[in-house]
């Protein structure tokens, strides 16, 4: 269990498991050896059992006292080491939710011998005893903050070892290939080959494929994780704070008459059908003699870059040749993105001046919706829309994505070093040299799974997750 990190693996930990809060029910969780003892000598059976006479992933019914006074009735759940999540023998009490009895049954458990668990500190436990590699740990972090169908199933996926399996079958024939080029290197006098330089160049060209095939998914990955960018952008009062506040279905962004109201960028996640998009509202887009809403309509232009879709808002009531000079500035930074035109306030316009409005920007190639946000008209159109330019294709159950950008960072390093093996092999340099750069793609693939692994990354990553997992 050494890790080589500060933590007392000998130590029993206890914390609330359950979201913060008051609800129905509360888990506190234990683990470490001595865990079912200490709750031993804190329960009450209505039979007198012992919880450390009892059979694993059983549960029982009893009471937890403080001194002689009852504090509340439970029911206690007993894990043996080695089958628990962290490996260790643990045991799960269930409380009701008061956060008085929470917090008083925290105390009760740290005055009979357990301590606070350190934020992840039970996954943490469960990768130094083996049940989960690096990967797979960091795959319950993200299967918790999941929020979408699609980034469940990937965390799934992952928590489960399918990236695990993929690294270590690359690692694996990694292995065998650098073990013949040593082996060469130890009877170099001889002059024996025992690999063929054609197989270890497929076997090399194979390896690339899956490296590169990998970090690829990234740019999918990293959608499914934190959502598809959406810029709300357009004039000042075309009704982009309202469109935002519709979407999320709550008043995240002022609405005003006032023009120049949003200065800076709000940013929120939404689901929509199982896909989460990250609706980005923009400073309103005029001239204007404000330093701070001209830095505000600078990083608009800068979202416009980021983001992957552009919903430009556009006021019906707006004179058709101001909307015109202003599709001339900001058309030509949409590129290539998915870009939507809203025309927006159509309910305080008659048929006859819709039906004239039907011909405005028609030379643009993109799709166009009339819409009224305040009236909530079209909007779930708009979200039909949306799902469709998403292009987010089905996740099978065996499909690896890479989410994390740990993970990524890696497999381009170990994509740099297999590409200089090939270059390697086509020059025919001295073994030692390849040898190298093998165990160097190794050692990059090691970092995802935890074969090789630092205090700091060890640290960086479980302190992002939240205390009592």
């Amino acid at each position: 269990m050494n890790i080589g990190d500060n933590l007392n693996y000998n130590d029993i930990i206890c914390a609330i498991s359950t979201a913060p809060g008051m609800g129905a029910i509360a888990v506190v969780r234990l683990s470490g050896t001595g865990s079912i003892a200490l709750v031993d000598n804190i329960f009450q059976s209505p039979i007198n059992k012992k919880l450390i006479n009892q059979k694993p992933y059983t549960v029982h019914f009893g009471k937890i006292m403080d001194n002689q006074a009852v504090l509340d009735e439970v029911l206690v759940t007993v894990f043996h080491a080695p089958h628990s999540f962290t490996g260790e023998e643990s045991v799960e009490i269930a409380c009701h939710g008061s956060i008085y009895i929470q917090q008083k049954l925290m105390e009760v458990l740290i005055n009979a011998g357990a301590r606070m668990a350190e934020a992840g500190e039970y996954t943490r436990r469960a990768f130094a005893n083996g049940k989960f590699d690096l990967s797979q740990a960091e795959a319950v972090a993200d299967l918790i903050a999941a929020t979408s169908a699609s980034s469940h199933k990937v965390s799934l996926n992952q928590m489960r070892g399918g990236f695990t399996n993929k690294i270590a079958k690359l690692r694996d024939t990694l292995l065998q290939f650098v073990s013949l080029i040593e082996l060469e290197l130890d009877f170099s006098e001889e002059d024996v080959e025992f690999a063929n330089r054609d197989t270890l160049m497929e076997l090399t060209n194979e390896v690339e494929r899956e490296i590169d095939k990998l970090a690829k998914s990234f740019s999918l990955g990293n959608v499914i994780k934190n959502g598809i960018p959406v810029a709300i952008i357009g004039e000042t009062n075309a009704g982009k704070s309202t469109l935002l506040n519709l979407l999320l279905e709550e008043e995240k962004a002022i609405v005003s008459d006032i023009h120049g109201t949003t200065r800076d960028v709000i940013e929120d996640v939404v689901n929509i059908e199982g896909i989460s998009f990250r609706f980005i509202d923009t400073a309103g887009i005029r001239s204007t003699s404000d330093e701070i809403e001209k830095m505000g309509i600078e990083r608009t232009y800068q979202k416009i870059e980021q983001a992957s879709i552009i919903l430009w808002v556009i006021d019906l009531t707006t004179h058709d040749s101001k909307i015109e000079e202003l599709a001339k500035a900001v058309v030509p930074k949409f590129g290539d993105k998915h870009s939507l035109l809203l025309f927006n306030k159509a309910d305080l316009l008659s048929k006859e001046e819709l039906e004239k409005k039907q011909t405005l920007l028609e030379e643009l190639d993109t799709e166009r919706l009339f819409i009224s946000a305040k009236n909530q008209d079209n909007i779930h159109t708009l979200q039909d829309l949306l799902v469709k330019a998403a292009h987010v294709p089905s996740i099978g159950e065996a499909d690896v994505i890479v989410t994390n950008m740990r993970h990524y960072q890696a497999l381009v390093k170990a994509h740099t070093a297999i590409e200089r093996v090939k270059e390697g092999l086509e020059a025919e340099i001295s073994h030692d040299f390849l040898a190298q750069d093998i165990r160097e793609c190794m050692f990059h693939l090691g970092e995802i799974s935890g074969h090789i692994s630092t205090d700091e990354i060890l640290g960086n990553i479980f302190a992002h997750f939240c205390i009592g997992k």
